[in-house]
């Protein structure tokens, strides 16, 4: 008589070799492509938020520099500040600069350039008025208006004649003084105050 061996703790069935439950294949992690993944997903954000700031600063850097200059830039201010400063510089002026500053109380607007006979009196023409009101061996710009842009007027060896010109209270008080040494070729300072 044959006695069936059973599996301790079994259920009385026969367990042969390689009847174990069959498991499904394993599937490879891919772990280093969900790293990548994660590391993009903070990075790309992290990257442009970086660039933001960098961006700012300069941007803000800018902005103090050109605040603190206290130089000339030497090209020609915009179509809006010659109309608010009422500065209608003549077209082909060259050697144009212009500086603008602002405070509570006022704005000046400096502009400096040189021109041809011609341009300086139509430049006087609309401004209102005309060459007969430069007034010889006169500066109507002030020492500390100078001093800002570094303006000299106390050449004896030039020729500088000056106006002032305000067409009504509402406009701005500009302050023009030509230097005449070069007849042909005057160079233009124009000192433009208004209220903001």
């Amino acid at each position: 008589m044959t006695t069936a061996t059973t599996a301790p703790g079994g259920g009385g069935g026969s367990t042969a070799l390689g009847a174990f439950p069959h498991r499904p294949p394993r599937r490879p992690r891919h772990r280093w492509l969900a790293a990548v993944v994660v590391a993009l997903l903070i990075a790309i954000p992290a990257g442009y938020l970086a660039l933001s700031a960098y961006q700012s600063r300069d941007s803000g850097e800018d902005k103090a520099r050109s605040a603190s200059a206290r130089a000339l830039i030497y090209e020609w201010p915009s179509k809006v500040l010659r109309r608010i400063y009422d500065v209608p510089i003549p077209s082909g002026s060259a050697y144009v600069g212009y500086y603008e500053t602002n405070t509570w109380d006022e704005s000046t607007l400096y502009v400096e350039f040189r021109c041809s006979p011609s341009q300086l009196t139509a430049f006087l023409e609309e401004l209102g008025t005309d060459r007969s009101q430069l007034v010889e061996d006169t500066v109507t710009i002030d020492r500390s208006s100078a001093d800002v842009i570094g303006w000299r007027f106390d050449d004896p060896t030039r020729a500088f004649a000056g106006t002032v010109v305000q067409q009504s209270e509402q406009e701005p008080e500009v302050s023009v003084t030509v230097d005449l040494t070069r007849e042909e070729r005057p160079r233009v300072y124009v000192v433009s105050t208004t209220d903001p």
